[in-house]
């Protein structure tokens, strides 16, 4: 005698009145908020902090502190923007020429118009924009590698700001920006301006952006592989562009924060080497050199690790020179790290 058959039942033979089951959400992946190269750099500079403060009890004191933030903020700033660039696979070796563009043109016309606080960051995001867009468009719709375009630009850029600068240093800047600075005027709870600008606002924002917004996952996909990306429906040319002009805006602003460190003159050498400063800080901020791969987060850190550096070897009264030698080391560990994660991936 055969066993009964049992009616297999479908999707549609459900009993009347039975609710249908809800549909299964496919939710997207993200990554931890705080990644493993992250918590790296964070120890890092616990470490480096606490070898200084028992070698140099003044690295810790509050003036210092702030030295630091307002040091690491400018660099941090324009590291956001260029970690959206190198996640895109592009780079950008013209800030430094850049920064002095927009300097010298700021403190120009705040010398000469005497104009307000907002007026003067309109100045110098507007011209930065401007030099951002230049980067953008020759490399977008150009069809040049970044490198080869921002290199020229970088030399491009030096020109115009020394024929801004003419033969002579700018002098007499006035205390406009001074809430960006180091002075009482520039900070609040004992935290400078600069650095609450730069980590609150734009470091947040950015990280929100490219984390949760369909527009900031295209730069990781055009990093990743453009052509998939352009296949996908992603406007690579556009975006390219909007990275280079975002990054123009940062270092408009970031000079801002560089003419308020300094004093009421401004020389030739303003912005001098700042790219390297930049780009180091990016990638010991665990950003993929090809691409890709990055997060504003880690290049705040790498920042914060880059400036600490430099100010330890100051105050323990070492030579400038092995500043370079310790960044440079962090450069090479950090590239190393990214290769052997890479060769990892491919061979799982």
């Amino acid at each position: 005698m055969s066993a009964p058959t049992v009616p297999v039942r479908g999707p549609l033979d459900r009993p009347a009145g039975e609710p249908a089951a809800p549909p299964k959400v496919r939710g997207r992946i993200l990554p931890p908020p705080v990644t493993g190269p992250e918590v790296v750099l964070i120890g890092a500079v616990i470490v480096l902090w606490a070898i200084l403060y028992f070698t140099t009890p003044a690295f810790l004191d509050p003036g210092s502190l702030r030295a630091l933030l307002v040091a690491t903020a400018p660099v941090a700033l324009m590291g956001v923007g260029m970690t959206i660039i190198i996640i895109s696979g592009g780079i950008d070796v013209s800030v430094g020429g850049a920064v002095m563009v927009c300097s010298a043109i700021t403190a120009k016309v705040m010398v000469n118009s005497g104009i307000s606080l907002p007026l003067a960051i309109l100045v110098a995001v507007a011209v930065g924009a401007v030099l951002g867009f230049v980067n953008g468009l020759l490399i977008a719709y150009g069809r040049v590698h970044a490198i080869i375009i921002t290199f020229g630009t970088a030399n491009l850029f030096q020109w115009l700001g020394l024929q801004v600068f003419g033969s002579s240093t700018i002098n007499h800047i006035p205390t406009t920006l001074a809430v960006f600075g180091r002075g009482p005027a520039g900070r609040v709870f004992g935290i400078p301006y600069a650095f609450l600008v730069t980590v609150v606002v734009v470091a947040a924002f950015a990280w929100w952006y490219l984390r949760y917004t369909a527009g900031g996952r295209h730069f990781y996909a055009i990093g990743g592989n453009p052509s998939a990306a352009r296949l996908a429906g992603v406007r690579v040319q556009r975006r390219v562009l909007m990275a280079y002009v975002i990054t123009g805006v940062l270092v408009g602003l970031g000079s801002c924060f560089v003419i308020a460190q300094g004093t009421a003159t401004l020389d030739q050498s303003v912005g001098s080497g700042q790219e390297l400063g930049v780009i180091a800080a990016v990638v010991i901020g665990g950003t993929s050199i090809m691409g890709g791969r990055g997060s504003v987060l880690g290049t705040v850190l790498g920042a914060l690790l880059v400036q600490t550096v430099s100010s330890g070897v100051t105050q323990l009264g070492w030579s400038s020179d092995l500043s370079n030698l310790f960044v440079g080391v962090f450069i090479i560990v950090a590239v190393g790290a990214d290769l052997l994660r890479q060769r990892t991936r491919r061979t799982v």
